[in-house]
């Protein structure tokens, strides 16, 4: 959960409100961008957070949680479960999936990697993270333009790993059912929950094709 730049939803007590209200409809977790924002957040609900801080995005570079001080931050704020990605493309902490999945564990948190390939869970796998998602896929070089939600990936890592993430163009609830489907063992659904900037735009854009 995180909001756009600039938006007036951009603020720790807005994204906190925000999870208050899908945790009372029924969220089981929430994941939160930002170390401000995971503070918020811990402080107004109970259920399980996924912390993770961004750079700005690129195909090139790794930009969720690149290194080991950013999970460490994580960890301190809250965040029961630390997201970061773990794509083969080189970080310039130059700290490893490995790295960063032992430093969430030593703080006594979970390790999420946010994979974009099957060859990236299995890396994950191999370093020992406790969760695999489908977070990057569409994000990387690779990956460029595949379709969401990737449901492919999802199959491919649950034959890898005994817990796998859907995440990424979930928009109604019947693709959610789906990635169960194909093997996902929760989804996390984001712009279609709370991304009100988003879907404002989309209602406006069409009205103004009419």
């Amino acid at each position: 959960m995180q909001a756009e730049p600039g938006s007036p939803l951009a603020e720790p007590r807005t994204i906190a409100l925000l999870a208050r209200c899908v945790v009372q409809n029924g969220a089981a977790a929430v994941r939160i961008e930002g170390i401000d924002n995971i503070r918020a957040v811990r402080a107004a609900v109970d259920v399980p957070i996924i912390g993770l801080t961004k750079r700005d995005a690129s195909a090139s570079r790794p930009y969720i949680t690149t290194s080991l001080e950013e999970v460490a931050a994580i960890a301190a704020a809250g965040a029961e479960i630390v997201a970061f990605d773990a794509t083969g493309r080189s970080r310039a902490s130059g700290a490893s999936t490995a790295g960063l999945t032992a430093a969430a564990q030593r703080a006594g948190r979970l390790a999420m990697a946010d994979c974009a390939l099957a060859d990236d869970g299995r890396a994950a796998a191999a370093a020992g993270v406790d969760l695999v998602a489908t977070t990057l896929a569409g994000y990387t070089a690779e990956t460029a333009g595949c379709t969401l939600p990737a449901l492919d990936l999802v199959a491919a890592l649950a034959r890898l790993h005994p817990f796998v993430v859907c995440e990424g163009g979930i928009a109604t609830p019947e693709q959610a059912c789906g990635a169960f489907g194909a093997g996902a063992s929760t989804v996390v659904v984001g712009t279609a929950i709370t991304n009100v900037d988003a879907l404002t735009r989309r209602f406006a854009e069409a009205v103004q094709k009419t």
